[in-house]
């Protein structure tokens, strides 16, 4: 099972998530780093285990306002073997292989940002792309062909929960069943309320891939002896 810290950019810091409401996200505050820089607050979580890869979301970019690319870039330069899943709002073939030809790294794909399914039909091949599942409460954020289809997903899907980001409420263990129930070749990967070693349990139970995590890291509630025991377990 893969565990996979998140890193999400607004004005080139990082800041907390919680619940999806982005317009009240603030810089963080952690221990793990002495500022919200995203290279101090990457190694403070490398300290906590040597992750192979980091989930970024850039919120500017998905929002349509300006990129975090020198961010990424700072990253890319400072931790060189570890690979960076990026979501930065591209919601067009083109773009998207783009991206992939000018930089290293996995290109995803978020559903909320996606107008053509066809898009997503396009790049699934392609090893480098990766769907997110965006859901706000109840509602699939996304074209609800895109849902429908699971033939024309990429390899790799996450099924990302908003209203359960930052909120210590828990994995959507139902959700993550019904996908993995309509799309069994796939590897899904759960984001949203993972708090601690038992739910990684859970997640691990089912048969999910792996976790995108960020608040019980800087909480300390998830440990790094708790994700080596997952990680052997593969």
């Amino acid at each position: 099972m893969q565990i996979i810290p998140v890193l999400d950019l607004k004005d080139r810091t990082v800041v907390r998530a919680r619940m999806g409401q982005r317009d009240s996200y603030r810089p963080i505050e952690t221990p793990l780093s002495p500022t919200s820089d995203p290279v101090d607050v990457a190694r403070g979580l490398l300290s906590i285990h040597a992750f192979e890869t980091i989930y970024v979301a850039d919120l500017d970019a998905i929002e349509g306002r300006a990129n975090n690319d020198i961010a990424l870039d700072r990253l890319g330069e400072a931790f060189p073997g570890v690979a960076l899943w990026v979501d930065n709002g591209i919601a067009d073939a083109s773009r998207a292989r783009d991206w992939l030809a000018s930089r290293t790294g996995s290109l995803v794909l978020g559903s909320e940002s996606q107008r053509d399914p066809g898009t997503i039909r396009a790049l699934a091949s392609d090893p480098r792309v990766v769907l997110s599942l965006d859901f706000r409460g109840a509602a699939f954020a996304g074209p609800p062909t895109l849902l429908a289809e699971p033939e024309g997903w990429p390899r790799d899907v996450i099924v990302m929960t908003l209203a359960r980001v930052g909120s210590g409420a828990g994995p959507d263990l139902a959700r993550l069943s019904e996908i993995l129930a309509k799309a069994p070749g796939q590897s899904i990967y759960a984001a949203g309320g993972v708090r601690d070693a038992a739910d990684l349990a859970m997640l691990n139970g089912l048969g999910i891939a792996g976790a995108l995590v960020a608040t019980s890291l800087h909480d300390g509630r998830l440990t790094g002896a708790d994700i080596a025991k997952f990680r052997t377990r593969g």
